[in-house]
């Protein structure tokens, strides 16, 4: 199985990684992709791959609720990493108009820029996005040529919009709140097109039930995919075989 969205780098994890990589590789979780958050994240991130190199593969981007007045500089300085290192995708990125509106018209230019980015790089894109769902498959519409692919991460929307991303060719990363109860997803997932659906984490936020209000960790993608097999009738094996052939599909693994 793969992770497709961990921050292990993150302080959460400073006092036991190496247990929790261990723990997620005992679960059956060869590969953990790391998304940026910002300049501050890119250091721990780097070390974090450096450390388990059969493990973890590091993206590049700016997170939209990292978005402020000084987003032509910051964005100069994340591209300049793709010429320094060898990164998996171009995440994660997108619009949050959740916390703070402020600052929209800059979250927007950063997101197409790096839109652009990832034509230019043929990678994939890691989008996040909360209040933001018409928003951003407006922007991402007119900058589809075809070439772009990639994740809609911690998708816990209606199966309209999962659609609507589908028809953009995007993938649906499902976490933990696929197994919330009252998320709603038990009456998504069993109508998803599976050939677009891959599982992730979100680590430490996000933690599936049981262990939801706890720090989350890879070791938790198999009760997302066990949750998945529930609502769709088909065994564990499956849901685990095809997530994982989608993600290498996507990311090129």
């Amino acid at each position: 199985m793969i992770d497709t969205h961990a921050h292990i780098y993150a302080s959460e994890f400073d006092e036991d990684r190496e247990q929790v990589v261990q723990r997620a590789l005992a679960q059956g979780i060869d590969t953990i992709l790391l998304p940026n958050i910002d300049l501050e994240s890119i250091e721990p991130m780097l070390a974090t791959e450096a450390q388990f190199p059969e493990v973890c593969r590091s993206m590049m981007g700016l997170h939209p609720c990292y978005v402020d007045a000084n987003i032509e500089q910051t964005l100069k300085t994340i591209r300049a990493w793709f010429d320094k290192h060898d990164f998996i995708a171009v995440g994660e990125i997108g619009i949050d108009l959740y916390w703070d509106k402020t600052f929209k018209a800059e979250q927007e230019m950063a997101f197409v820029t790096q839109l652009q980015w990832a034509k230019e790089l043929d990678l994939p894109v890691v989008i996040h996005t909360r209040d933001s769902i018409e928003e951003t498959l407006t922007l991402l519409r007119k900058e589809q040529d075809g070439s772009l692919r990639g994740v809609f991460h911690c998708f816990g929307s209606s199966l309209e919009e999962a659609q609507a991303i589908n028809e953009l060719g995007f993938h649906l990363g499902l976490g933990g709140v696929s197994t919330f109860k009252n998320s709603g997803m038990d009456k998504v997932i069993p109508h998803l097109d599976m050939n677009y659906v891959i599982l992730e984490t979100d680590c430490p936020y996000l933690a599936p039930t049981p262990n939801r209000g706890k720090r989350n960790e890879p070791a938790y993608t198999e009760l997302v995919a066990k949750r998945i097999a529930e609502l769709r009738g088909i065994s564990l094996e499956e849901v685990e075989s095809i997530t994982t052939s989608n993600a290498k599909s996507l990311f090129k693994l």
